[in-house]
């Protein structure tokens, strides 16, 4: 088993990826799989909340763990996703949902015949193709499902002590470390976020910035999905976060991080960041995802 996902992290594209890389520092350079110290597991929490001004509930998760192998040898697995359907596009709902599940049932049928089969076979891609390959379902889901309609995805595909994640939108990924910073992992796709990288805006303009939501990468938007992808170290100790912007943008950084780190169970934290998001006025529909490794 350790042989197959050693193959299947060292194993570089065939060709050039149509998915946009961001660059990884020398502390995210890939690793085996089974690289680090001890045994351990994943373990997990979600919460998903309509908020108190909306009617009906665009955000959509998933969230799966799986160990591979018994005892000592096993290796984790878990698969994490959030999609937000777009306010003001028709379907959004629909969108999301199908968005998720695709991205879903595209991973877990390749990796069930790479990992769970009874006679595993080398990997003919790799995660980051798989990652894209998924995506490109998701899109092609949404599409169909969802005409005119359209939805963000932050998803991580997480095996041993590695991660892979995909992100097109304003849906966000973290790393919670323990000694209290919070690392934002992805990049909004936004026309306000892009125009800030230009320098022709200031983040306080970009706060109360008119159109701060409209996207100009989405799911179900037309042409080929464009998602960012990067892979990295599982956040240990500390927990890998993914929110919709129905948390971030209204809970500040600081407080996120109190109510992670301060609260054993990730279960109850991401019901405790709802609460918070609902208290700051709950102006958008809430989704999180809480993920830790422990022994």
């Amino acid at each position: 088993m350790k042989r197959l996902l050693d193959k299947i992290f060292k194993r570089k594209p065939a060709a050039p990826s149509r998915a946009v890389t961001l660059p990884l520092g020398d502390a995210d350079s890939l690793a085996p799989a089974s690289r680090g110290s001890g045994f351990y597991h994943l373990i997990s929490g979600s919460s998903l909340d309509a908020g108190r001004r909306r009617d009906n509930n665009e955000d959509a998760l998933l969230c799966i763990n799986v160990a591979l192998g018994a005892e000592q040898a096993a290796q984790p697995l878990g698969l994490y996703a959030i999609a937000d359907g777009m306010g003001g596009h028709r379907n959004g709902e629909l969108a999301s949902e199908a968005a998720v599940r695709a991205w879903g049932s595209a991973l877990l049928g390749k990796l069930y015949k790479l990992l769970f089969g009874p006679n595993p076979q080398p990997a003919e891609e790799s995660l980051r193709e798989l990652m894209e390959a998924a995506v490109g379902e998701a899109h092609r889901a949404v599409t169909k499902s969802a005409p005119g309609g359209g939805c963000t995805l932050t998803a991580a595909l997480v095996v041993g002590n590695q991660m892979v994640v995909a992100h097109l939108g304003d849906s966000r990924a973290y790393a919670v470390h323990r000694d209290g910073r919070m690392q934002q992992l992805t990049r909004d796709h936004t026309l306000v976020q892009r125009l800030q990288e230009m320098g022709q805006l200031s983040a306080e303009e970009a706060a109360s910035h008119p159109q701060k939501s409209v996207l100009y990468r989405a799911l179900g938007q037309g042409g080929a999905a464009q998602p960012e992808i990067f892979i990295s170290s599982l956040p240990n100790p500390g927990s890998l976060l993914l929110c919709s912007d129905g948390l971030w943008g209204v809970v500040s950084d600081d407080e996120i991080q109190r109510i992670v780190n301060s609260t054993d169970s990730p279960h109850l934290a991401c019901q405790k960041l709802v609460q918070a998001a609902n208290h700051a006025g709950g102006p958008d529909n809430i989704s999180v995802i809480l993920v830790r490794a422990t022994a």
